[in-house]
């Protein structure tokens, strides 16, 4: 084989009293913590990830999306669920939303993202909008000792990504519906009315996060 074809061959080579509870009840509470950071750790290098369960026009958005978003969590909804108003800015459209704080995996910081989540079965889920290479969901891989605030209180847990299909289809399934009708026009196709075999193959790039209360 010439240089030339070995260098081509070679380039070829994510209940309890709670607005966002389904099922089941969590752990106790522990004490608010302040002065967290709340900006997220900086995005890495990675691999090629499978492609998002979105449209071509939200694919063009999710960079820009991503950076606003930053921006609104970082000067309005990490301060507001801070302050106890998490009950005042969940609601049907949107969903309810609480602060995820993970350590940072380079730096050591706290960091807080606002994501919206449901409890099933006495443990908190979430999902990763952006893939595996989400920042927070890098931080818990690297240190799964995470604490969430939720509107009516503050737990600490152990955070996984959920593996199991059956698992993940059940609490994506609940996000998706938990996020209204927002939930449903963002993604491609409507998770809740599609199969399963269908929402596995288009939306399982979507890493599923548990986080178990400390304790259970």
């Amino acid at each position: 084989m010439t240089l030339a074809g070995r260098m081509a061959r070679e380039s070829d080579v994510r209940r309890l009293n709670d607005p966002g509870a389904t099922s089941g009840s969590i752990g106790p509470p522990v004490r608010r913590s302040n002065g967290a950071q709340e900006r997220q750790e900086p995005p890495t290098s990675s691999p090629a990830m499978p492609p998002l369960p979105y449209g071509p026009i939200m694919r063009r958005l999710i960079r820009p999306l991503q950076r606003g978003f930053l921006v609104l969590n970082r000067w309005f909804m990490g301060p507001a669920i801070r302050a106890g108003l998490g009950p005042l800015i969940g609601n049907p459209v949107t969903g309810h939303i609480m602060l995820l704080r993970t350590r940072g995996r380079r730096s050591g910081l706290v960091r807080e993202a606002p994501l919206g989540y449901v409890i099933r079965d006495g443990s908190v889920y979430c999902v990763a909008g952006y893939g595996a290479a989400t920042p927070w969901v890098r931080n818990l891989e690297a240190d799964p000792s995470v604490e969430v605030v939720l509107p009516t209180r503050t737990l600490k847990g152990r955070a996984a990504i959920v593996t199991d299909d059956g698992e993940w289809l059940g609490a994506y399934r609940a996000l998706i519906r938990s996020f209204g009708l927002l939930g449903r026009c963002i993604v491609e196709g409507d998770p809740t009315t599609l199969d399963d075999a269908t929402v596995l193959a288009t939306h399982r790039s979507l890493p599923v996060v548990r986080i178990r209360p400390a304790g259970t």
